[in-house]
C-alpha cells in the first residue's frame, strides 16, 4: 500500500515531488524573465521543509521561510542557497542570522537600526532586504520612513511587499498596491523588486518586477478562482477504515448524538480527526470518497476518528481495513477547506504530524 507502513494504522499522505518540480517550472515560465523563487515556511506548506527544497534546489533562484529557526533548517540542506526570512530579526537573533548566512526581511525601522548596529559591531556588511508596506497594513515600512539614513547604509539586496487581493484580478487594490510599490522602490534604484506570489504571477507582466516568489501555487493550490487547472495536484491522503457497522431507524452516532439514521444502513469509524488538521467544522458538510462515490460525515469530527455514512456502498464493499480518499482526485485542498469554511492553504499547513508520509517522484 503507497505511503502505509507494516501493522500500521495511520493515515498515509503522499507526496509527489516531482510535481511540485513541474509547478515550479510552470510558474517560471508565466513569470519570465522574473527569476522564480521558493517560499517554504511552516514546513513548506505542511509537505516536509527538507524534502521539497532538496527537490527544488537546483531550479529555484532563491528560497524564503518565516522565522530564523526554519532559515536554520534550510541552511542544513542547501549550503549555497539565498535564504530569506520574512518576519526579519531582532537584534538577538541576528548573530545567528549572520553565522549561517540568512538574509532578513526588514519590516520596521527597530529591525533595520538593529541591523545595522550589528552589522557595524561585526565589521561586516551583511545582507539585508525591506519590506514595504503598500496597503495590506501587515508588515513593513511606511512612505514617510524611507528617508531614514540608516536604511542607505544597509547592504540591500532586495525590496518587496505582499499583495493583498491578488487572489482576486479585478480588485482594485492589486493596481493601487502596485502603484505604491513601485514610487517607494525608487528611493533604491538598482535594487532587485518582488512584489508576487503565486496569485500575483497571473496579473500580468506588470506585477512581475525581478522576482516573484511562489508559495500555495507549488503545493497545488488555484491562483485564483478564474485559474483553477494551471498546476498539477501534489498530494493524496488516504485514512484506514477501523470499524464497520450497521445502523437501524434511529441509530445516533457521535458525540452529542446529533447524527440519527434515518433508515437502515451502514456506518464506518475512519482513523482521521481534528489532530490531524480534520476540521471540526466539517460534521455536517464534508465528506470522504471511495472512488467516485462521496461518504458524508455522520455527526462531529472526534480527535482521533470520523464517521462516515456507506450506505450508498453495496454491501461487502468496506471493511476493518480499508481505505478511504480523504484527498485526492475527487477533493483537492481547496474543495475541502471550502466545506470547512476555510482554505486550502489551512489544510495543508494544518495536515497532522501523525501520518505515514511517503515522497514520490512521478
Amino acid at each position: 500500500m503507497p505511503g502505509g507502513q507494516e501493522g500500521q494504522r495511520c493515515a498515509r499522505l503522499t507526496i509527489d515531488l516531482g510535481a511540485i518540480k513541474r509547478n515550479h517550472r510552470r510558474l517560471s515560465a508565466a513569470a519570465a524573465p522574473a527569476a522564480c523563487g521558493v517560499v517554504l515556511k511552516a514546513n513548506a506548506y505542511g509537505l516536509g521543509l527538507r524534502e521539497v527544497a532538496r527537490s527544488l534546489q537546483d531550479q529555484a533562484a532563491c528560497f524564503f521561510v518565516a522565522h530564523p529557526r526554519e532559515g536554520q533548517a534550510l541552511r542544513a540542506v542547501l549550503p549555497q542557497a539565498d535564504i530569506f526570512v520574512l518576519h526579519g530579526c531582532t537584534r538577538a537573533e541576528a548573530p545567528v542570522m549572520a553565522r549561517h548566512g540568512l538574509v532578513p526581511v526588514l519590516n520596521t525601522l527597530q529591525q533595520v537600526r538593529g541591523w545595522q548596529a550589528f552589522c557595524q559591531t561585526a565589521g561586516e556588511r551583511f545582507k539585508a532586504a525591506i519590506q514595504y508596506d503598500t496597503g495590506m497594513t501587515r508588515f513593513g515600512l511606511q512612505p514617510a520612513q524611507l528617508q531614514e539614513n540608516v536604511l542607505k547604509e544597509l547592504n540591500l539586496v532586495l525590496q518587496m511587499s505582499h499583495l493583498a487581493c491578488a487572489d482576486v484580478p479585478a480588485h482594485p487594490g492589486n493596481r493601487r498596491q502596485r502603484e505604491l510599490f513601485v514610487a517607494m522602490a525608487q528611493n533604491f534604484p538598482g535594487v532587485r523588486r518582488s512584489l508576487s506570489a503565486t496569485s500575483g504571477i497571473f496579473l500580468g507582466k506588470d506585477y512581475l518586477f525581478e522576482l516573484v516568489r511562489p508559495g500555495a501555487g507549488l503545493y497545488g493550490l488555484a491562483p485564483n478562482a478564474e485559474t483553477t487547472q494551471v498546476l498539477e495536484p501534489v498530494l493524496s491522503l488516504e485514512a484506514p477504515v477501523l470499524q464497520v457497522l450497521d445502523t437501524v431507524p434511529g441509530t445516533q452516532a457521535g458525540y452529542g448524538l446529533e447524527w440519527e439514521a434515518q433508515k437502515p444502513g451502514r456506518l464506518a469509524t475512519v482513523g482521521i480527526g481534528y489532530a490531524d488538521g480534520f476540521f471540526r467544522s466539517l460534521a455536517g458538510q464534508g465528506r470522504l470518497w471511495h472512488g467516485t462515490t462521496p461518504l458524508p460525515i455522520a455527526g462531529r469530527v472526534s480527535m482521533d476518528s470520523v464517521m462516515v455514512d456507506i450506505t450508498s456502498l453495496p454491501a461487502g464493499a468496506f471493511q476493518e481495513g480499508s481505505w478511504v480518499s480523504v484527498l485526492g482526485s475527487q477533493q483537492d485542498p481547496d474543495a475541502l477547506g471550502a466545506a470547512a469554511g476555510t482554505s486550502g492553504y489551512e489544510v495543508l499547513t494544518s495536515l497532522g504530524t501523525r501520518f505515514t508520509r511517503h515522497y514520490i517522484q512521478s
